[in-house]
C-alpha cells in the first residue's frame, strides 16, 4: 500500500478511534457530542479557530464563497474523518465554512490546547497529524491545476480514481468505491455542473468502464479509466 494510501487510511480510521474526546480519559468527563441537523453550519468564515472536529456520524462539507457569492466545495468529509486542523498550523479564524449534510450529522470538537498535549506526548501521533495536513494541501493544489488546465470529463476520471484510491475496495478485478456523493456533489467537488457529471457518468457506464447506484461506484478496471 502506497504512503498516500495509508495516509487516508489513517485518517479514515485510526484518527477517530486515537483522538476521540470519549476514549481520552482527561477529556472524556467535560466533552459532549454536538449533533447538528442538515445544512446547519459548523461553522464560518472568519469565526476564530479553536477547535478540530472529529465526525462521529454523518457528512460535512468544506467550503467557501467566492466574491460574487458563489459557493465552492473544497471537500465532502464523512465519519471518523476530522476537519478543522489548519487550528494547528497558526490558523487564528477560520477562512472556509463547514456545513452538515445529514440530517443527524455528529462532531466531537476537541479544543486546539488538547490537542498540542496529546501531539505533545506522541511524536508519532504528531508527525501524521502533520502528514496528514500536507496531502490535504497537496490534494488541494491538483485540484486547482485541474480545474485552470483540464476539461470537464478529465477531472471527473480523476475523481474517480482519486476516490478508488482513498476509499476504495477490490473486488476482483473491479473496484467498489462506497459513497453517498450524489452527482450534485461530484460537480462541486469537480467543478462541473450536475448535468455534465450525469452525462459523463453514464457515458462510462455505457462503454461498461464503470456502474453506479445511490450508494456505490464500481470501476470495472482502473487501468482502462482514461
Amino acid at each position: 500500500m502506497s504512503e498516500q494510501s495509508n495516509l487516508w487510511y489513517f485518517q479514515d480510521v485510526d484518527l477517530f478511534n486515537v483522538l476521540c474526546p470519549h476514549k481520552i480519559k482527561s477529556i472524556e468527563e467535560r466533552h459532549e457530542f454536538n449533533h447538528f441537523k442538515k445544512n446547519d453550519f459548523i461553522y464560518f468564515p472568519n469565526d476564530k479557530a479553536k477547535h478540530i472536529f472529529m465526525i462521529a456520524d454523518g457528512r460535512v462539507k468544506i467550503g467557501h464563497y467566492t466574491e460574487g457569492g458563489k459557493e465552492v466545495v473544497k471537500a465532502i468529509l464523512g465519519k471518523g474523518e476530522i476537519f478543522g486542523e489548519l487550528a494547528l498550523t497558526g490558523e487564528e479564524v477560520r477562512t472556509d465554512f463547514a456545513q452538515s449534510m445529514d440530517e443527524d450529522t455528529v462532531v466531537c470538537p476537541m479544543s486546539i490546547e488538547d490537542m498540542q498535549a496529546l501531539m505533545a506526548d506522541d511524536k508519532e501521533l504528531s508527525l501524521k497529524i502533520y502528514k496528514l495536513i500536507g496531502l490535504r494541501v497537496r490534494k488541494l493544489e491538483r485540484k486547482i491545476e485541474s480545474l485552470v488546465f483540464k476539461d470537464a470529463r478529465t477531472r471527473i476520471i480523476e475523481f474517480l480514481k482519486d476516490a478508488a484510491a482513498w476509499k476504495g475496495r477490490k473486488v476482483g478485478f473491479e473496484t467498489m468505491i462506497p459513497t453517498k456523493l450524489t452527482h450534485k456533489d461530484i460537480a462541486s467537488l469537480t467543478g462541473t455542473s450536475r448535468q455534465t457529471v450525469t452525462t459523463i457518468l453514464n457515458e462510462l457506464k455505457e462503454s461498461n468502464l464503470i456502474n453506479f447506484d445511490r450508494r456505490k461506484i464500481l470501476i470495472r478496471d482502473l487501468d482502462k479509466l482514461k
